[in-house]
């Protein structure tokens, strides 16, 4: 089966660009752990400090952490100081959606 030039011309007129791909891929990639899914859930809910979500999880705050710096350099979550705390939250509400999309997915 060979494809007509036509379809490829088409089909790659629609194909996002590479850094879209990349930022599609990174995106995709923060939910694919199983903790930062949870922080990510939580977060959705509710801002909270690290001790707060290790409080939740009953997880240690290395591992909060950790996830922490790894959703805010994904662009998911962003965090205030607020006196000797940080409080992180979601930065793009629409994450709610694809987690609720997800969900109906599964």
């Amino acid at each position: 089966m060979n494809i007509k030039f036509e379809d490829i011309y088409k089909l790659k007129k629609f194909m996002p660009s590479s850094a879209d791909i990349r930022s599609l891929s990174n995106f995709y990639y923060a939910f694919s752990d199983a903790t930062r899914l949870k922080i990510i859930i939580l977060l959705t809910m509710k801002a909270l400090c690290v001790s707060d979500i290790v409080d939740v999880l009953n997880i240690n705050q290395t591992t909060v952490s950790h996830q922490l710096k790894i959703l805010k350099s994904l662009d998911i979550v962003d965090a205030d100081r607020t006196g000797k705390n940080v409080v992180y939250y979601i930065k793009n509400h629409s994450i709610e959606e694809v987690l609720n999309v997800s969900v109906d997915c599964i």
